[in-house]
């Protein structure tokens, strides 16, 4: 296949529509539930009050912002695939955002912006023509806390932001499932701040949502929590759902493929995907092979599960290394039919990790996760099954 030939196959793979649609017009696809933002997907960005008022100040001001992409669902409704921030913010902003149980959130209070200082404290509408706003703001302890009522726009200012324009692709349903994804990730990866996790999780609400969800509860297992304590910091940033899903694509992947692993971001993402779109996917079993490897664990070595043992002081220091993450839980998980029937003692086995060449040798810092990877799972399964 050649370069044209290429380029005419791939782009046979989506196709679009654009329209040029009002702020108004938006508001009320969301209020009938005609355009989903996903919810789920507010926790893993990070606007603060600022960047939410420049955004209200530049649809003030007439100054254009970015296009919106969405993906229509077979049900003809929109699913977001870039600009949830500021479609969030929009409707935030406008009293209509719901959280994921279906409860509208407090309004938005505008910060003071560099073309507009005059917006600091503003809220959408006033309490003549919206009481649940001024109910919300009092709930939050937004009004008691000002030494006056909020300001509002008037008529003609929020008519200036209902009738400003935002132009919107629309990825048809009749284009590829998978190049959807790929958009997903491509739009949502140059410039962002969210970290690698995050945007999978993005990617696998709109491809799985009860996968999500399946691996989000596997994240907040108590044996599982007790075993890595990571900082808050990782957590805020899904670091525990990424360690999920390393058991889950690592825990039984065939030796020849863990050699060919490359970026392990990439991999990992692909996995993911590949494990979503499957029908043959046994999340059941999973399940019981992630959760009786963390319930062994939290019953044995608890937090000292994945720290380096020091030998010659004969006890655990540090905190969590993702190396021995995968040594101790991918081996266990590998071998736990096994170890369930054949006693092991697993923490005399994790203090064996450490003094193993070819542990140590392929662990330290320097050593890139694919190499590291495509050595010590192989290794870590042999240890666990003498």
């Amino acid at each position: 296949m050649d370069l044209q030939q290429e380029i005419d196959a791939r782009r046979a793979e989506i196709r679009s529509d654009n329209y040029a649609m009002s702020i108004g017009e938006l508001i009320s696809l969301y209020e009938n539930e005609e355009i989903d933002i996903h919810p789920e997907f507010q926790r893993f960005y990070r606007w603060d009050a600022w960047q939410k008022s420049r955004l209200i100040e530049s649809l003030l001001l007439g100054i254009p912002i970015p296009p919106i992409f969405v993906s229509q669902r077979e049900d003809g409704v929109w699913d977001v695939v870039d600009g949830l921030q500021r479609l969030s913010t929009i409707f935030e902003f406008a009293g209509v955002l719901q959280d994921e149980h279906k409860k509208v959130k407090p309004p938005l209070v505008l910060m003071e912006t560099k073309y507009l200082p005059s917006l600091n404290g503003v809220v959408w509408g006033d309490s003549s023509e919206d009481q649940q706003h001024k109910l919300q703001l009092r709930q939050t302890s937004l009004i008691d806390e000002a030494p006056s009522a909020p300001k509002a726009l008037n008529k003609t200012q929020r008519l200036l932001i209902k009738r400003a324009k935002i132009q919107v692709s629309i990825i048809l349903k009749e284009s590829d499932e998978r190049s959807k994804y790929d958009l997903f990730q491509r739009l949502n990866t140059g410039g962002s701040s969210l970290s690698s996790q995050e945007l999978r999780n993005c990617i696998l609400v709109s491809t799985n949502h009860h996968m999500y969800e399946w691996i989000r509860d596997l994240s907040q297992d108590e044996n599982f929590t007790s075993c890595v304590s990571l900082t808050d910091r990782a957590i805020d940033e899904q670091y525990d759902v990424e360690l999920v899903l390393r058991f889950l694509v690592f825990r039984s992947l065939e030796g020849e493929i863990l050699k060919n692993i490359g970026d392990l971001d990439d991999f990992l993402t692909r996995q993911m995907e590949k494990i979503a779109l499957s029908k043959d996917y046994d999340m059941e079993k999973e399940s019981t092979y992630f959760k009786g490897t963390f319930s062994l664990l939290a019953n044995t070595t608890k937090g000292n599960s994945f720290r380096k043992y020091d030998a010659a002081k004969n006890k655990f220091t540090g905190g969590f290394l993702v190396s021995a993450f995968e040594m101790v839980a991918l081996g266990i998980g590998y071998n736990l039919d096994f170890i369930n029937t054949h006693p092991v003692d697993i923490e005399e086995k994790i203090k064996q990790i450490w003094s193993t060449r070819e542990f140590t040798r392929n662990s330290g810092s320097g050593v890139r996760a694919s190499t590291r990877i495509a050595k010590t799972i192989p290794l870590s399964r042999r240890l666990f099954r003498p």
